[in-house]
C-alpha cells in the first residue's frame, strides 16, 4: 500500500469508528470521557483510541482484534474496515473452495504474522472469539 492509501484507510476507519462509538453512547468530546471508557472496555490505551479517531491507522492485528471483540464485530470485518484485508480477500477466505476452514495459524501466516509469540496471541484471540460466538448460538 502507498502512504496515500494508508492515509485514506486511516481517515475512512476513523470516520466509521467515531460514528460507531458515538452510536453506542460514548461521548468523544475532550471532556466527555468516552475515549477512556471505551479504551478500558477494549483493553487498549486511551492514546491508541485517540490515534485511531484521528485517522492514524494501525495494522496491529492484536489491537484490531481487541476492538472487534469490544464492538462485537467479527475480526475479518474490522480488518477490512482498517484496510488490512480487501473485502474480496475476506470473502475468498470464507468460500467453501477449501476442504476445511482455515486455521488461526494459517490466517496469521497469510496476514504476515510470523513471530511465534504473536502467532500464539493471534490464535488465542481467534479461538476465544470462536468460543464466544458458539456460546451465543
Amino acid at each position: 500500500m502507498t502512504s496515500q492509501t494508508d492515509s485514506d484507510h486511516g481517515k475512512a476507519f476513523a470516520a466509521w469508528f467515531h460514528k460507531e462509538l458515538t452510536r453506542r453512547g460514548y461521548d468523544l468530546s475532550r471532556v466527555g470521557g468516552g475515549r477512556a471508557r471505551f479504551a478500558e472496555v477494549a483493553g487498549v490505551s486511551a492514546s491508541t483510541i485517540g490515534r485511531l479517531l484521528r485517522g492514524e491507522m494501525t495494522t496491529d492485528v492484536r489491537i484490531l482484534g481487541q476492538l472487534a471483540t469490544a464492538l462485537g464485530y467479527p475480526l475479518g470485518e474490522i480488518l477490512v474496515k482498517a484496510g488490512v484485508l480487501r473485502a474480496d480477500e475476506l470473502q475468498a477466505a470464507r468460500t467453501p473452495d477449501r476442504e476445511r476452514p482455515i486455521t488461526p495459524e494459517e490466517a496469521a501466516a497469510e496476514l504476515g504474522i510470523v513471530d511465534p509469540i504473536d502467532v500464539d496471541a493471534f490464535a488465542g484471540m481467534v479461538n476465544a472469539m470462536r468460543q464466544r460466538h458458539q456460546n451465543r448460538q
